[in-house]
């Protein structure tokens, strides 16, 4: 499947970036992301003060390309660059070999 991660560094975010990033996680991107065309899905994921990163899944090559192209446009300027207080330090496509589903089902939520 087509991948791609975007991460922050949080070594030199605010303090309290953690909280507001997950706010606006809930808010905003979570409905943003949720039934976007071309995207299987995308997972939030943070260590505090370390990292922040979206990983998404596309449906195609394709899909994924368009989208790099456009975040990477503009990634200084987009949302989470405004909370943390700078761009990206990686953007980069992988490959997702697979994806299990465990004995518990699914959960789609906008925060856990």
């Amino acid at each position: 499947m087509h991948g791609l991660t975007v991460r922050w560094s949080l070594a030199d975010a605010p303090a309290g970036v953690e909280d507001e990033l997950a706010t606006y996680v809930a808010d905003t991107s979570w409905e943003r992301f949720s039934g976007k065309d071309g995207l299987r899905f995308k997972t939030w994921r943070m260590r505090p003060g370390e990292w922040f990163e979206g990983c998404y899944v596309f449906a195609s090559d394709e899909a994924r390309a368009e989208f790099q192209r456009a975040f990477a446009e503009t990634a200084a300027e987009s949302p989470g660059s405004q909370i943390i207080g700078s761009a990206p330090v990686l953007i980069e496509e992988c490959t997702v070999v697979a994806v299990a589903e465990g004995g518990d089902g699914f959960l789609a939520a906008p925060r856990y």
